[in-house]
């Protein structure tokens, strides 16, 4: 062979390589060419696993009986040419298979296949591990001449060339597929192993998708530093109790695991409190305890689905029940749960979109004496402005706000428009005095609250003295916890005014009035409506109203809506109230107007 044909052989490969060839293609296109160039003489190429095994990546002349049989054998010292050359990590000439000790246990399949020479030649990578080996056999005994020496050279640095950038190739996709931070395979690997399953068997399979409830306090009170170890400890202690089924990070804070195992899917329910169970153990991280803490919302494929799109989302779906009515525990997906489900995710998608294009506004509600009917304080309501300029009530999407995102981007919305209102009356010289904001659960979330109003105090200029925080009924009852107390706690440090709101439309707690420091109280509606016309009703809010008198805590009676409701409210001894009476809530426009009327004719009081 000429030094013009290996030349020939050698562009043709690296041509190949260049354009991104397949590995297999490559190799294979090589072997043909060398036994085209010297008749007689059937080329291999091995690859060597990472635990020492070989496999024939090309071998097309060979018969594929002997290709199977060295499949899996494992490298040394007398493993015929190829396993003794990885071994060895050197060439190895065998010029007789039948007498040469390193074939002993393998001459007679070599034999039987009319092989009777062969010489190996190990591939090392750039760190020096043999990642394959190059071999010609020959039908005849004899050693390789100088043509042979000359493939040799050349197919051994081409065969390592295009396994490099095979390996570099397989790198780069297996990075694109693996999370960083935690090794698990990333949502790019989920949505490849989502297309692949089959929704024809009901019960084949199953998702379980697991939100990590502390993350984002942990990131808060520790740094992100513990933040990232906590997701790494989950990762892990996930991935060993589901083996041998997978689990994906899908999410800042969400791991989504396929349930193909049969033991478990006959017992999901048991199978995700014990991924739940085994997730809490505590960890220390440079000092600090931690108890990673996760909820859980699973589907199995049913009959019904016929994408697997459709279980993810069924999943998804009981998940944001769980989180809702089982938060650290596991919500199975029935039909039927979607229902209010899709209402509140319709009704968080169509928030977040006001809050986005700037269709929050603040109106306003005054809040009386009902002696005077002087103005002594407002309570801010949200509305959301539609597309077409409707504008709805925060009724229509309440249960959007038991988002915690979505919640946190109210209330500092909120927030920024009840100081900025602020500022521009008081540049008209009009006060409307306190301003209350109502506030939901999941504000109180890892001392949200607390960090939104701080926040808005220093870049909006929100005076403290002059912000009341609604805090309703039903989530004094929904938060007992010491994070709840803590903020409230510090908000009434900051000298924020804390008002109990909706009181009574939860039974009437009595563990507000005694552990929160509260300013007033606002009577629900449904209480002080009926003081007109049902004795026990009237009874009950003389009673409470005298309770309030001796424990200093004001009192406002919502939904007065007529002269003799207020009347009778009076006499019964409360002295604030607000209601359709007065005025309905009004847009800032209307609500300033308001406020130079009562201020033309003095009716604007303290709160």
């Amino acid at each position: 062979m000429t030094g013009k044909r290996v030349l020939a052989l050698r562009n043709t490969i690296l041509e190949m390589i260049a354009k991104g060839a397949d590995l297999k293609l490559t190799i294979d296109t090589l072997c043909h060419q060398v036994e085209e160039l010297a008749p007689g003489l059937l080329c291999s190429v091995l690859e060597v696993d990472r635990e020492g095994y070989l496999h024939p990546l090309s071998a097309p002349s060979l018969p594929r009986a002997y290709n199977d049989a060295i499949d899996g054998l494992m490298i040394g010292p007398k493993v015929g040419s190829c396993g003794s050359a990885a071994y060895l990590r050197e060439p190895v000439v065998v010029t007789d298979i039948a007498t040469d000790p390193r074939w002993h246990d393998y001459r007679y399949l070599a034999l039987s296949f009319g092989l009777h020479a062969c010489w190996s030649t190990p591939i090392l990578d750039h760190s020096g591990r043999v990642v394959a080996t190059f071999a010609l056999y020959y039908q005849e005994a004899r050693a390789p001449g100088p043509n042979e020496q000359g493939i040799i050279e050349a197919c051994t640095e081409l065969c390592g060339i295009a396994l490099a950038r095979h390996r570099r190739v397989q790198e780069r996709e297996r990075q694109a597929l693996v999370d960083a931070l935690t090794g698990l395979p990333n949502r790019a690997a989920f949505g490849a192993a989502l297309a692949g399953l089959d929704c024809s068997v009901a019960g084949r399979w199953a998702l379980l998708v697991l939100d990590l409830d502390n993350l984002k306090v942990t990131n808060d009170s520790f740094g992100h530093p513990i933040g990232d170890q906590l997701l790494q400890t989950v990762a892990t202690r996930v991935a060993a109790s589901i083996a041998p089924d997978r689990v994906f990070r899908t999410g800042g804070d969400e791991f989504t695991i396929l349930v193909e195992a049969a033991a478990a899917l006959s017992d999901l329910d048991g199978f995700a409190e014990d991924v739940l169970t085994r997730l809490s153990t505590v960890m220390v991280c440079e000092g600090h305890t931690i108890i990673p803490r996760g909820t859980i919302g699973g589907a199995l494929v049913a009959i019904t689905d016929r994408t697997p799109e459709t279980v993810l989302q069924n999943a998804d779906i009981a998940l944001y029940h769980a989180k809702e009515v089982r938060r650290g525990g596991f919500v199975r997906y029935w039909p039927g749960i979607d229902t209010r489900i899709m209402h509140r995710i319709a009704a968080v998608r169509d928030l977040s979109a006001a809050l986005a294009e700037g269709r929050i506004e603040a109106h306003y509600q005054p809040i009386v004496r009902l002696d005077t009917y002087e103005i002594i304080g407002l309570e801010a309501l949200c509305r959301l402005r539609m597309a077409k300029g409707d504008v709805l009530s925060a009724a229509s999407f309440q249960d959007a706000t038991d988002d915690p995102k979505v919640a946190a981007e109210l209330t500092a919305r909120m927030l920024e428009l009840v100081a900025r209102d602020m500022r521009d009356w008081a540049a008209l010289g009009l006060h409307g005095g306190p301003i209350g904001i109502n506030v939901s659960k999941a504000d109180f979330l890892g001392g949200r609250l607390e960090k939104l109003v701080a926040n808005a105090i220093e870049h909006h200029g929100l005076n403290p003295a002059q912000l009341v925080i609604e805090i309703p009924e039903k989530v004094c009852a929904a938060t007992r916890d010491a994070g709840f107390m803590q903020t409230v706690t510090g908000l009434h440090a900051r000298g924020i005014r804390i008002v109990l709101d909706d009181f009574g439309l939860d039974g009437g707690m009595v563990e507000p009035l005694l552990t929160l420091p509260l300013y007033a109280m606002k009577i629900d509606s449904r209480l002080s409506n009926g003081v007109l016309t049902d004795a026990r009703q009237a009874a009950i809010v003389g009673g409470l109203l005298h309770a309030a008198r001796r424990m200093d805590i004001l009192v406002v009676a919502e939904g007065v809506e007529s002269a003799s409701q207020a009347m009778q409210l009076r006499n019964l001894g409360c002295t604030l109230g607000q209601g359709y009476l007065f005025a309905r809530p009004l847009d800032r426009a209307a609500m300033a107007s308001m406020l130079v009327a009562a201020r033309t004719c003095h009716a604007i009081g303290q709160f």
